[in-house]
C-alpha cells in the first residue's frame, strides 16, 4: 500500500477538500486488484462527477440523496472503498445505524488507517446513544469511551481533517467536556471554515454555557453555511428562545422540525415557547411529542406539570410527574416535585415518604429538609401531637435538619423549618431573635413559622405584604397558592381577587375560588361533626375533627374552642393531650375579639389548671 495516502480521506463534508481526498483515497490497492487502470478510471468521466455530487450533497445535509448516489456507484463498482466510506457516512447520519456499520467496516477490513471510517464509526456510536433502549443507556459509559477512542484515532491518523476533529467534538460534548469539546470543535472551523456542524455544535456548547451573543452568532453562521443543518436551527431556536424572542424562536424550530420531524428537543423546545405564550394546549401537545420520542427526558413532564399546577390541577400534574418518574426513578427534581404536589394536596404521610426518599439519595437537600417540616406540621395539625411527637419521624427529622444546619449555617428558612418544628413539641421560640427575613422565599418561612406558632394575625400580614409587591398575574398566582397550602385562607382570596383584577386566566381564578369556598366549607363541616360528637360524649373523635377544622382553616375560632373542651374532657389524659388543649384555649383567645377582664381571668386560671396537671402526670 502506498503509504503517502493511508488515512487519508480529508473533509469528506467539505466541498473545498473532498475531491483531493477521495483521488487519494481511490488509488489504495484492493484485494484481488493490483492494477491501477481501474483506479484511475474511478475519477473520470461520470463517476468522478459522481463522487463530487455525492460530497456535496453530504455537506448540504441531503443525506438521503447522497446515500442513492453512492448506491449507484456500488452498483457500477462494488469493490470501490470511496463510494462505500461514503455511504457509511451518509448511513450514520440519517441513523441508519446498522447499515452504517457495516459499510464502514468494509472499509476498515481493507483499510485499517482510512481515518474517515474511524470517524464514521465514533458517529455511529454516538447516534446510538439517542436511542431509549434500556440496554443502550445502561452501557453509555462503555459506548462514549469507544466513540472517544475511534475519534481520538480518526484525528490521529488525519490531524489536520475538520470532520475528525468535528467527531471527537461531538463526542466530547456529549460526555460533559465543554471546555475540550469547544477546542476541538475551533480546530475543525480552523481547518474548513465552511463546516456548518462545527459552527452548531461549538454554539450549542455556548448556549449551556450561558454565552448567548456568541452562540446566536455561531448558530447564524452554520445556518447560512447550511440552511439544512436542522441541529443548527434548533440551536438558533433555543437561542432566540433564552432571549425571549418567541416568534423567531418558532420560525427556527419549526425550520427544524420540518427537516428532522422526529427529534426530542426539538419538540420540547416549541413546548417551551408556546408555554411563554400562555398557549398551554400548544405547549402540553408538543411535551407529549418529545415524551413519545425520547421518554427518558425528564424536562417535559416537569413542564407539563408546571402547566397542570398554574391551573390549579395538582392532580394531573402528579401523574404527568410520576409518569416521568416511572421512566427515571432516580430522579431527584421529579421526586421533589411529587413531594411538593402531595404537601399542597395535604397527603402528610406520602410527601414525608417522598422527602425521606429524596434525602437517602440526596443527605441533606436543604429543599426535601424544608419540605418535609412542613410535611410534619400538616400531619401534627391532623393528629394528636404527642403521637407525633413519639414517632420516628419527627426524631429523624430533627436530626436531618440539625445536620443541614451545620452545612449552611446561614440558611434563614432551614432555621425558620427547625422552629416550626420546635413549635409541635410546645418550644415556642423568639422568631425576632434569627433576624428579618430578605427574600420572598425567607418571608413565606417566616409566615408558616408564625402559623404553626398560633401567631395567625402576623403571618398573615407577612403574607399580606408579600402579595402588596406582585403585579404579574402569574407572581401573584403563586402567592395565592402559597396562602392556601399554609392555610391563609385570607389571603389566598384576597390574591385570587388581585390576581382576577390584573387580567389572570379565568378559569385558573375561578378554580382557587372555588378551591378557597370549599375549604372554608369543609373547616364548617367539621366542626359541626365535631360539636355532635362532643354532645354525645365522643372525645377522642370529637378531637380529632376539630383538628381536621383546624388544619383546614386555622382561623376558625369555635374549632379552637370545641377542640380545647374535647382534649380537657377525654378520660384518662396524657400530658401531650393536656397541654395541646391548654394551648388550644390560649389560640382560641387570641382569635376571639377583646374579652372582658372577667373572661380573660377565668380563661387563664383555667389554661394554668391544664398546665398544672399536666406537669405532675408528666412527673409520675
Amino acid at each position: 500500500m502506498d503509504r503517502r495516502f493511508q488515512g487519508r480521506l480529508l473533509g469528506l463534508l467539505s466541498s473545498t477538500v473532498l475531491v483531493s481526498s477521495l483521488s487519494a483515497q481511490a488509488q489504495i490497492p484492493l484485494p484481488g486488484n493490483s492494477t491501477t487502470t481501474q483506479q484511475k478510471d474511478i475519477l473520470t468521466g461520470q463517476i468522478k462527477q459522481n463522487v463530487v455530487t455525492g460530497e456535496k450533497l453530504l455537506a448540504q445535509g441531503k443525506y438521503s440523496d447522497a446515500e442513492d448516489m453512492f448506491r449507484q456507484m456500488l452498483v457500477s463498482n462494488p469493490t470501490d472503498m470511496v463510494a462505500t466510506v461514503g455511504l457509511g457516512m451518509a448511513l450514520a447520519k440519517q441513523f441508519k445505524l446498522d447499515g452504517a456499520d457495516d459499510m464502514l467496516d468494509r472499509v476498515l477490513a481493507a483499510d485499517p488507517n482510512n481515518a474517515i471510517a474511524h470517524a464514521g464509526k465514533a458517529t455511529v456510536a454516538l447516534n446510538r446513544l439517542q436511542s431509549s433502549s434500556g440496554s443502550i443507556r445502561s452501557q453509555r459509559d462503555q459506548i462514549l469511551q469507544y466513540a472517544e477512542s475511534e475519534a481520538k484515532r480518526a484525528c490521529t491518523l488525519a490531524p489536520a481533517d475538520a470532520e475528525c476533529h468535528y467527531t471527537l467534538g461531538a463526542v466530547l460534548k456529549e460526555e460533559g467536556r465543554l471546555d475540550e469539546a469547544s477546542s476541538e470543535l475551533r480546530n475543525a472551523i480552523s481547518f474548513d471554515p465552511n463546516h456548518s456542524a462545527a459552527y452548531g455544535a461549538l454554539g450549542k456548547i455556548q448556549l449551556d454555557q450561558g454565552n448567548i451573543p456568541q452562540a446566536t452568532d455561531n448558530l447564524r453562521r452554520a445556518v447560512d453555511l447550511n440552511s439544512s443543518n436542522s441541529s443548527a436551527h434548533y440551536g438558533l431556536g433555543v437561542a432566540y428562545l433564552k432571549q425571549g424572542m418567541i416568534d423567531e424562536a418558532l420560525k427556527e424550530l419549526n425550520i427544524s422540525l420540518y427537516q428532522f420531524p422526529n427529534s426530542a428537543p426539538v419538540h420540547l423546545a416549541m413546548g417551551q415557547a408556546y408555554q411563554k405564550q400562555g398557549n398551554d394546549a400548544a405547549a402540553l401537545k408538543e411535551y407529549q411529542l418529545s415524551i413519545l420520542t425520547k421518554p427518558e427526558n425528564a424536562e417535559p413532564y416537569l413542564n407539563m406539570a408546571q402547566i397542570h399546577e398554574n391551573r390549579g390541577d395538582v392532580e394531573l400534574a402528579l401523574a404527568d410527574l410520576r409518569s416521568g418518574l416511572a421512566q427515571l426513578p432516580y430522579n431527584v427534581d421529579l421526586r421533589m416535585n411529587i413531594a411538593d404536589d402531595l404537601v399542597q394536596l395535604e397527603k402528610a404521610d406520602d410527601a414525608i415518604k417522598n422527602y425521606q426518599t429524596i434525602l437517602s439519595m440526596s443527605p441533606n437537600n436543604p429543599q426535601a429538609i424544608k419540605g418535609l417540616t412542613q410535611a410534619l406540621t400538616i400531619k401534627a395539625q391532623k393528629a394528636a401531637a404527642g403521637a407525633l411527637l413519639a414517632s420516628n419521624d419527627y426524631e429523624s427529622a430533627l436530626k436531618t435538619l440539625g445536620e443541614a444546619m451545620k452545612l449552611n449555617p446561614n440558611d434563614m428558612e432551614l432555621r425558620l423549618a427547625q422552629a416550626k418544628l420546635m413549635s409541635l413539641a410546645g418550644t415556642k421560640l423568639d422568631l425576632s431573635q434569627l433576624g428579618q427575613p430578605t427574600n420572598d422565599g425567607e418571608r413565606i418561612a417566616y409566615a408558616e413559622a408564625l402559623m404553626a406558632q398560633g401567631e395567625y394575625d402576623k403571618a398573615s400580614a407577612t403574607v399580606a405584604d408579600i402579595l402588596s409587591r406582585q403585579n404579574d398575574p402569574i407572581q401573584v398566582l403563586a402567592v395565592a397558592d402559597l396562602a392556601s397550602m399554609i392555610d391563609d385562607l385570607d389571603n389566598a382570596d384576597a390574591a385570587y381577587k388581585k390576581a382576577q383584577s390584573l387580567g389572570a386566566n379565568p378559569d385558573r381564578v375561578s378554580r382557587g375560588f372555588a378551591q378557597v369556598s370549599k375549604l372554608r366549607q369543609q373547616a364548617v363541616n367539621d366542626v359541626k361533626v365535631g360539636n355532635e360528637l362532643l354532645v354525645k360524649k365522643q372525645f377522642e373523635g370529637a378531637a380529632q375533627k376539630f383538628r381536621e377544622a383546624i388544619a383546614t382553616n386555622p382561623k376558625l375560632i369555635d374549632a379552637h374552642l370545641g377542640a380545647a373542651k374535647a382534649l380537657e374532657k377525654m378520660p384518662k389524659p396524657s400530658p401531650a393531650v393536656l397541654n395541646e388543649a391548654a394551648q388550644q384555649y390560649r389560640l382560641y383567645m387570641s382569635l376571639k375579639p377583646p374579652l372582658t377582664t372577667k373572661e380573660i381571668q377565668r380563661m387563664n386560671d383555667l389554661i394554668a389548671r391544664l398546665s398544672s396537671k399536666a406537669a405532675k402526670l408528666a412527673q409520675r
